[in-house]
């Protein structure tokens, strides 16, 4: 499965280098004027994970298949755009179909790189698109709410269940609240929550791109971003994409001796995956044999089935179990023979709830 983040941000604060340097590519243009992406890029990454290395090495495997995450840049947002100022609607439209929202947020000074506002403040930034995000939402339920409410005084069922959750939604944004902060009850309520894709309810990873000095430890900028964070419960990563940029096209080699030089243990990239995982509660499983070993990604709390299902659908519909072995047990065994041998490998049925590194194999039949 993976996920989907929408990069945001005003315009010159980095997002389109950061996107082309985690992609490896350079389909976004990176330019120094506002608006310089007019379509949203999409860029597929391999989310790195030590631990399908070390699979395929034990298994033999022929080739290695990691899970994948995609990116897509979004144009620069400004103010007025749930309005139509700048580019806007169209962006906002982008945005309601990714999973989660990577807010790059411009932590550094350069007087060689125009701000649109003139002057460098990342609370103020995000406040600014995170404004036009709230007005988009509040447009769309104020036309929405009413119109449920009528037909739920008629009987409508399903009316009620959106005037319920969507109510609450709504006097959120009329508090300057984002609607992430609604609490449906019950599964149709969360049903019709998702299904409203509303903006403010994606979960939110603040970016706080720096220069390559502070890219270890911050700066004062980014200080203020991780407090903001804190206080919203959201999730704050520091990232240079100039050292981003730097990296692409050096091997592993020389990739782990310039982050050494340079005060890091991981890039950019690992950091914002870890933090992306942890935002949207997903884990990994595997998939081991002689012809492949594949990472999978499903939320935390999925059954087997549904693990399955991210596999085929067949294998979802007809699952029958799934033979298990606890990653460290697959390792410390050295594969599945010792891990059968050992009584490591588990017969597991429907009711079974993943964990992150589970090799797993699927009976099924349809």
């Amino acid at each position: 499965m993976g996920f989907r983040c929408g990069i945001v941000g005003l315009p010159n604060v980095g997002k389109s280098t950061l996107f082309n340097a985690l992609t490896e590519t350079q389909a976004a243009q990176a330019a120094n004027y506002p608006f310089c992406t007019i379509e949203p890029n999409v860029g597929q990454v391999g989310v790195p994970d030590p631990r399908l290395d070390k699979l395929a090495e034990i298994a033999g495997s022929a080739k290695i298949i990691p899970t994948q995450l995609s990116f897509v840049d979004i144009a620069g947002l400004v103010r007025g755009a749930s309005k139509g100022e700048g580019l806007g609607n169209q962006f906002l439209g982008n945005i309601r179909e990714v999973d989660a929202i990577v807010h790059v947020l411009r932590c550094f000074e350069n007087d060689d790189i125009q701000h649109v506002d003139e002057r460098v403040d990342p609370i103020a930034d995000a406040e600014t698109v995170e404004t036009e995000l709230l007005l988009s939402d509040l447009e769309s339920l104020e036309k929405r709410v009413p119109a449920a409410q009528k037909k739920a005084t008629q009987g409508d069922k399903e009316s009620k269940i959106v005037a319920s959750v969507l109510g609450q939604a709504l006097e959120l944004l009329r508090e300057g609240k984002p609607a992430r902060l609604t609490q449906p009850k019950d599964e149709d309520e969360e049903r019709v929550f998702r299904q409203a894709q509303l903006l403010t309810a994606k979960p939110v990873l603040y970016v706080c791109n720096v220069e390559e000095e502070a890219a270890a430890e911050g700066n004062a900028f980014s200080a203020r971003v991780f407090e903001k964070a804190k206080a919203e419960g959201a999730t704050a990563v520091i990232v240079s994409a100039a050292i981003e940029s730097e990296l692409v096209g050096m091997d592993i080699e020389e990739r782990m001796v310039f982050l050494e030089e340079m005060g890091l243990h991981e890039t950019g990239l690992a950091r914002i995956i870890r933090a992306g995982y942890e935002l949207l509660s997903l884990l990994t499983f595997f998939t081991v044999g002689p012809k492949e070993a594949r990472a999978w990604t499903v939320h935390k709390g999925a059954k087997a089935p549904d693990a399955a299902g991210e596999i085929h659908s067949d294998m979802q519909r007809g699952f029958i179990r799934a033979e298990t072995i606890a990653y460290d047990d697959y390792v410390a065994l050295n594969g599945e023979a010792g891990a059968k041998e050992g009584g490591k490998l588990r017969q597991e049925g429907k009711e079974y709830v993943v964990h992150d590194g589970d090799v797993m194999h699927f009976k099924f039949n349809v």
